[in-house]
């Protein structure tokens, strides 16, 4: 059995008057329903501040994900809809031409090359700053 202190508490008439009500059931005391309350009570404050700590700090950073989730949507339209205007306006190579093939390779291999060095350096093609594109 875990040690208990006695306390001497004042409560108000009101709320005197409605734990006697609880206390007089089967089964239940004055100490385990305080108890039971005082630890509600606790738990609540801990869970508060808890809230007032770290609440703002997730607002923030929920608020900054559905900002990269709608960035990353936009992104993905726009190369859609660049990927499909391209297909449709340019006219597919012919089998046999190894020439054009080639070009389109290298040209390929160069874009690729590009966006892995923009990348790599943390520089974007498109900025909100016009002086960053120059």
């Amino acid at each position: 059995m875990a040690d208990k202190i006695r306390h001497q508490l004042f409560l108000p008439g009101p709320i005197s008057d409605r734990l006697e009500a609880l206390a007089a059931r089967p089964g239940a005391s004055k100490s385990a329903i305080l108890a039971d309350a005082v630890t509600a009570w606790l738990d609540r404050r801990g869970t508060s501040e808890l809230d007032d700590r770290f609440g703002l700090r997730l607002d923030r950073m929920t608020t900054a994900l559905g900002r990269i989730e709608r960035d990353g949507h936009i992104l993905l339209e726009t190369l859609a809809l660049f990927v499909r205007y391209e297909l449709a306006i340019h006219a597919p190579l012919a089998e046999n031409d190894a020439a054009g093939r080639a070009i389109a390779a290298k040209r390929f291999e160069a874009f690729v090359t590009q966006v892995g060095r923009q990348i790599a350096a943390g520089r974007r093609t498109i900025t909100a700053d016009p002086e960053g594109s120059r």
